[in-house]
């Protein structure tokens, strides 16, 4: 890992290996999946499973934290707790959206972490590979996401449905997590957001709405969110093609 020294939000210089705690967000209601969507089975591991795996394989990563659903979160704590990596040193209650969920989580990271990872368990397809290339990244600029370039024509419509205009693809990303951010300037967007009162999609609209750049990096179109249940099929398709080219390579 690149050694880096920091002077508040500024510039990095080259002193000390970085710091990240990871915060792996499962407290969803998964209403659009049916409910239970964490402890799903995919080619034999659960939802929650894989993308802990992940975060536990990169070496950039110090320690993770867990955030559970406020409902039941004692009954789903009492039984993954056991089977969790080392590395996971938290399981934490989330709140009632996302965002507040992903604050809890970083509020219960080491508050010495230089950076924090924030994940949606559902991007179960992650590899430790794509969040250490994010994590390079963040080191480099302060702030990274994981991201896909589109590849399909997009439209910009206007609120009756209609196109608008048509947007250069060149330039439009779908953006996923991990999203890697200084812990200082994470919590600095996360407390202005929440005094503001301004709810966001992801944790990089925070970070823009207080002037910072997050850097996008290419992840390929493998990192997909399990949303609805007909995803599983999609999820495992994709790892038993990973697996062939494996195989193929060796």
């Amino acid at each position: 890992m690149i050694k880096i020294k920091f002077s508040g939000f500024g510039r990095i210089s080259k002193i000390k290996r970085a710091t990240t705690s990871a915060v792996i967000l499962a407290a969803g209601d998964a209403v659009r999946f049916g409910g239970g969507k964490a402890t799903a089975l995919i080619s034999g591991k659960t939802v929650l499973e894989r993308s802990v795996e992940a975060f536990d394989k990169c070496p950039l990563i110090d320690e993770i934290v867990l955030v559970l659903p406020r409902e039941n979160f004692r009954e789903i704590r009492d039984k993954i707790a056991p089977t969790m990596p080392a590395k996971v040193k938290k399981i934490v209650k989330g709140g009632d959206t996302r965002q507040k969920s992903s604050l809890l989580g970083v509020e219960a990271t080491n508050p010495k972490a230089d950076f924090v990872a924030i994940h949606d368990a559902a991007r179960c397809l992650i590899t430790p590979e794509m969040i250490e290339r994010v994590c390079r990244e963040a080191v480099n600029n302060r702030a990274a996401t994981a991201a896909h370039r589109v590849v399909d024509t997009v439209k910009y419509a206007d609120e009756k449905g209609f196109i608008e205009k048509t947007l250069d693809r060149d330039y439009v990303w779908l953006v996923s997590t991990p999203q890697v951010f200084m812990a200082d300037m994470y919590r600095a967007a996360a407390y202005t957001a929440r005094d503001a009162e301004f709810e966001a999609t992801d944790d990089c609209s925070m970070v823009e709405r207080i002037g910072f750049q997050v850097k996008l990096v290419e992840v390929g179109g493998d990192n997909i969110k399990i949303t609805y249940r007909g995803d599983i099929a999609c999820a495992e398709d994709i790892l038993k093609r990973r697996s062939g080219a494996e195989v193929k390579h060796e």
